[in-house]
C-alpha cells in the first residue's frame, strides 16, 4: 500500500489524482483506511497487539524459553535463529536475521519448505541465492537429513514445490532447525492431532492437550480453549487415519468435507486464543471512554475526545493487560492518535 496524505485525498476530490500518481487503483485502495475520519472534537486512538500470534503460540505450546524472550523483549526474528543453528544471538547478521523473519513466519504451524518458499518470496529472498551462499554453513547433520528427504520425494513422486535441489534441502534444513529449537511447539502439533483423533473415536469422553480440552459428543468435535470458549468442527470423521470435518472450502467457498492435521488445528486454536485476548479488556476500554469503532485482526480502533488523557499509550496498556485465564502470557501493544486512520 501507499504512504497516502492529506493531499492525495485533496487530489481525488479535485479529479486531479492523475497529476501526482501513474497507478489511481493502487492509490485509491490505498485510501480504503483513510476514508475513516474523527468527526470534529474527536479524534482516533489506534493501538495493536505486537506479535500476538507469536506470543500465544509460545505460551499455549509452554514453549518457555521463548516466553521469556517475548517477556524480555529480545529480537525473536535473531532469537529464533540461533536457537536453530545453535549459535549464539550476536552472531546473527541482518541477512540471517532474516530468515529467521521467515522462519517465524512460516514454520510454526507445521509448514515445511513449501511455507518458507511463500513467506521468502513476499520478501524478496531469492532461494536458489539464498542457498548457494548458505549451502557450506548448514550443519551437517541437517543437511543428510533434508537431502534424504528430497530424494524420497522424487522417488515416490512426491511435491517438491517446483524447486531447485540445492534450494528445496537449504529450507528444508531450516524447518528441521527451527523445529529442532522449538520442541515445545513441534510436539504440540502430533499431540493435538491424536487427541482429536481420540475424541472423535470416544465419543463423550473428555481429552487433555496441555492447556485444552477436546471432546466429541454427537455431530461436533470441540477443543476447549484457555478463556472457556470452544472451537467447533461439525461432522468429525477419520478416514485412513485422517481427521476431516464439514466446513467452507476457503477458495470455492463451497460447504464440504475438508481434511486437516495437527498443525492447522493448532494455528485455529492460536488465533482463536489470540482473538480472545483482544476482546478480554473490550468493556474495560470502552468504560474508559475510548469507544471501540471495530476491530482489524489484532487491532483495536477507538474514537475518544480530542483530549491529551486519551492517548495510545494509555490505550496500548490496557490491552497489553493478558486476562486472568492467560497468567504468563507476556503481551506487548503500541499505536498512534489520528484525525484519519491509517495504517
Amino acid at each position: 500500500l501507499l504512504d497516502v496524505d492529506e493531499l492525495d485525498f485533496d487530489a481525488v476530490k479535485l479529479d486531479s489524482a492523475d497529476l501526482l500518481h501513474d497507478n489511481i487503483m493502487h492509490l485509491t485502495s490505498s485510501m480504503i483506511r483513510g476514508a475513516i475520519i474523527a468527526p470534529p472534537n474527536r479524534k482516533l486512538v489506534v493501538a495493536d497487539l505486537a506479535n500476538i500470534e507469536g506470543r500465544m503460540l509460545a505460551w499455549l505450546a509452554g514453549e518457555t524459553w521463548k516466553v521469556e524472550a517475548f517477556r524480555e523483549g529480545r529480537d525473536l526474528y535473531v532469537e529464533a535463529y540461533a536457537r536453530a543453528f545453535q549459535i549464539d544471538p550476536a552472531l546473527v547478521t541482518s541477512a540471517l536475521r532474516q530468515i529467521g523473519k521467515v522462519m517465524e513466519l512460516a514454520l510454526g504451524y507445521q509448514g515445511g519448505a513449501g511455507a518458507f518458499k511463500t513467506f521468502a518470496l513476499a520478501f524478496g529472498i531469492d532461494l536458489d541465492e539464498l542457498a548457494r551462499i548458505a549451502w557450506d554453513t548448514l550443519p551437517i547433520d541437517l543437511l543428510a537429513e533434508a537431502t534424504d528427504f528430497y530424494e524420497w520425494l522424487l522417488k515416490t513422486n512426491g511435491d517438491t514445490r517446483h524447486m531447485r535441489r540445492e534450494a528445496f534441502i537449504t529450507c528444508d534444513v531450516f524447518k528441521r532447525g527451527w523445529r529442532n529449537g522449538h520442541p515445545a511447539i513441534a510436539t504440540l502439533w502430533q499431540q493435538m492431532e491424536t487427541t482429536c483423533l481420540d475424541a472423535v473415536d470416544s465419543p463423550g469422553q473428555t481429552f487433555t492437550c496441555r492447556k485444552f480440552k477436546v471432546r466429541r459428543d454427537g455431530a461436533w468435535l470441540r477443543i476447549g480453549l484457555p478463556s472457556g470458549r470452544a472451537l467447533c468442527y461439525p461432522s468429525p470423521q477419520i478416514n485412513e487415519g485422517k481427521l476431516s470435518y464439514m466446513g467452507v472450502n476457503q477458495y470455492t467457498r463451497k460447504w464440504q468435507r475438508l481434511t486437516t492435521y495437527g498443525g492447522k488445528l493448532v494455528e485455529n486454536c492460536t488465533q482463536a486464543a489470540a482473538r480472545d485476548v483482544l476482546a478480554a479488556p473490550m468493556p474495560h476500554i470502552e468504560s474508559e471512554g475510548f469507544d471501540i469503532l471495530l476491530t482489524v485482526h489484532d487491532e483495536l480502533i477507538t474514537e475518544t475526545p480530542d483530549l491529551p488523557e486519551y492517548n495510545a499509550s494509555r490505550l496500548a496498556a490496557m490491552m497489553s493487560s493478558a486476562p486472568a485465564w492467560a497468567e504468563g502470557l507476556p503481551l506487548a501493544a503500541a499505536g498512534f492518535e489520528s484525525y484519519r486512520y491509517r495504517k
